[in-house]
């Protein structure tokens, strides 16, 4: 099983969506958090840890892990999927983004 941790800014709309679909993929435990002060799911050194792989939504949070967790990434593969922030939770032209994105980098087959 390997963990995956989706980090977006408020943990409200693409990182939850994102860990709800990846989730139902076998082989894949999945969390979520967000990265800005304001998200409603802050992340925490124990989801940083507990990540085998970690996919951001922009550079900018890529950024802000960094400097909050690098030395605690410096063996994770930390991904960027580049997903605006213009989606609703569970939309689904947000599921077919994320699904697009994940499959190849994940190896799920359809």
């Amino acid at each position: 099983m390997k963990n995956v941790l989706f980090i977006c800014g408020k943990a409200r709309m693409r990182s939850p969506t994102a860990a709800d679909v990846v989730g139902e993929w076998p082989g894949y435990s999945t969390d979520f958090a967000g990265i800005s002060r304001d998200a409603d799911e802050m992340i925490s050194s124990e989801q940083v840890e507990w990540a085998d792989m970690i996919f951001v939504m922009d550079r900018r949070q890529k950024k802000r892990l960094s400097e909050k967790f690098g030395h605690l990434i410096k063996d994770t593969k930390v991904i960027i999927l580049g997903i605006p922030d213009q989606f609703d939770y569970m939309a689904p032209d947000l599921v077919d983004l994320i699904v697009v994105k994940l499959r190849p980098i994940l190896d799920v087959q359809d």
